[in-house]
């Protein structure tokens, strides 16, 4: 089974709330909620793939020093396996913007779970939740 190793990142505002995309439409999981980034492209780290992502899907600009590790998640689907880091960032440059047609929340750590989200998302909570 291939590997899909995708980053995602806990952008985390003043008020302790994480910001969550909604997948746009025509895309897998379409409506489903999570935390944003994307695929890592071959010679990226994981880190530099979060930097890039967040420029082109939010329009803001944060640094490889500012992600920190908090955990992963590996999920089986159907046709991949999916391994995903999650970082924890506090500090950025710009105000988070949809750049994709995609729809953002600000959501509290217990709220968390009034978003539907992939099930590779879903163990993550209880995680955030206790971290923050």
């Amino acid at each position: 089974m291939k590997i899909v190793l995708v980053a995602a990142v806990a952008l985390i505002d003043r008020d302790g709330r994480v910001l969550l995309a909604q997948r746009p439409e025509g895309k897998s999981m379409a409506g489903l909620w999570e935390f944003p980034g994307g695929k890592v492209e071959q010679g990226e780290s994981p880190e530099t793939a979060l930097v890039r992502e967040l420029h082109e899907e939010l329009g803001i600009e944060t640094w490889n020093s500012c992600l920190a590790p908090l955990t992963f998640a590996s999920h089986a689907y159907d046709d991949f396996h999916l391994l995903m880091p999650l970082f924890a960032c506090r500090k950025w440059q710009g105000i988070p913007q949809p750049q994709e047609g995609q729809k953002l929340a600000w959501a509290h750590a217990r709220e968390l779970r009034d978003y539907p989200m992939p099930p590779a998302d879903i163990p993550l909570i209880p995680i955030l939740r206790d971290w923050l």
